[in-house]
């Protein structure tokens, strides 16, 4: 049996700063000066969208392109692209506007401050949008959010704010503000519906973007038609490979979901309420915001106790022959090293308890990022659009 593979897409945010890890901002100009930029509130960083492909190679690709040009602008600006999720090395105590006469954005200073000012990566996964569909979209949503903590886990890169180690792996999502405060795990369409519509009575959304969870659902015309999860957990990744393995990671389990149901369905499966999943769920990502892979969770089906390194191993072995089958192994591969030798975060601060500063630590980062970069546009540029003539493709 073989399944099509999922449409998927990224929201990417990143700063712009010095090569020494200094964040400056120039989202307004960038984004006025390149097509596909966006502005953020906050003008230090910026965000870029990837088109939906099915393809991975096809979305290395995407990903690669606008980062080139923006590096290109960014350096006669004597700029560069900055790796991790919170302002490392500050100023989290102020508030600089993209764009002072937005009113949105009047809004999102007074109301959460710089707390909003970090840099991620959005993963959207395509569902059907037909009717008869949403009932394996919000299976989908459900599955999602009982394991983003593992999502987070393997992501995390924000563990300085400031100048200083914050404690915390994932220091980003920590300090974000989810809004509404609960969000419950929505048991079908209709429940999402009703929900939405009474939160934008009573206030606690002013639109109907303004649901900042870990998974939410996505489309044109929220809340009536979706096509597509939106995993927004995720902690800026700068490797794009190990962003791919990510996300493959998260479409094989959509993919297992959709063939097992019953298995797979934490309404269907779980010994707990809806109500004690969502608790259990946020507990869950924050756990892995303070500890990542060294994060005790808890397991949806029963509540028990598993390190999140441990449930994803479990994971990884259980997909194998899944992801041999779709294609996916290859991509799937660099999640085994970041398992061994840890994420972003935990390498930043087994590198800080080695005597190294902050400040070399990202020195180090901003130019590994470039040479990686470079590395793999020269290898995407030997491709066809299908990967596979006139040179090995990077992801196997």
């Amino acid at each position: 049996m073989s399944s099509p593979l999922l449409l998927k897409g990224f929201e990417v945010e990143l700063y712009t700063g010095r090569a020494d890890g200094t964040v400056v901002g120039c989202s307004a100009e960038a984004a006025a000066a390149l097509e596909g930029f966006v502005t953020e509130p906050d003008h230090r960083n910026l965000e870029y969208i990837t088109p939906p492909d099915a393809s991975y190679t096809r979305q290395l690709q995407l990903l690669l392109e606008p980062r080139q040009r923006l590096r290109h602008w960014l350096a006669s600006r004597q700029l560069t692209l900055l790796p991790g999720s919170t302002l490392s090395l500050g100023d989290s105590h102020r508030f600089e506007r993209s764009d002072p006469y937005n009113p949105y954005h009047g809004y999102i200073e007074t109301t959460y401050g710089t707390k909003v000012v970090t840099a991620s990566v959005h993963i959207n996964l395509g569902l059907s949008s037909a009717p008869e569909q949403m009932d394996s979209l919000f299976a989908g949503l459900r599955l999602m959010r009982c394991e983003a903590a593992l999502l987070l886990a393997l992501s995390a890169s924000s563990p300085f704010l400031d100048g200083a180690a914050t404690g915390a792996h994932s220091q980003r999502w920590l300090q974000f503000p989810l809004t509404p405060a609960d969000v419950p795990l929505f048991v079908d369409h209709q429940h999402y519906i009703r929900w939405m519509g009474q939160q934008l009575e009573l206030g606690t959304m002013q639109n109907v973007r303004h649901l900042w969870t870990s998974v939410r659902p996505n489309g044109d015309n929220r809340p009536h038609d979706l096509n597509r999860l939106e995993i927004r957990i995720c902690d800026l990744v700068t490797d794009p490979l190990v962003l791919l393995a990510i996300t493959a990671y998260a479409e094989l389990r959509l993919q297992q979901l959709l063939r097992d149901p019953k298995r797979n369905d934490p309404l269907q499966t779980s010994r707990l309420s809806p109500a004690q999943l969502a608790k259990l769920a946020d507990a869950n990502d924050r756990a892995a915001a303070r500890s990542s892979l060294e994060a005790t969770l808890h397991h949806w089906r029963d509540g028990a106790p598993v390190t999140a390194r441990h449930w994803l191993r479990e994971h990884l072995a259980e997909l194998t022959p899944l992801a041999d089958e779709l294609g996916l192994s290859a991509v799937l591969a660099p999640l085994q090293n970041v398992l061994d030798n840890g994420n972003q975060a935990m390498r930043w601060l087994a590198g800080l308890e080695a005597g190294l500063s902050i400040e070399e630590l990202l020195s180090r980062e901003i130019q590994a990022m470039a040479d990686q970069e470079t590395a793999l546009q020269e290898a995407t540029g030997l491709l066809d659009a299908t990967g596979t003539v006139g040179g090995p493709s990077p992801l196997g």
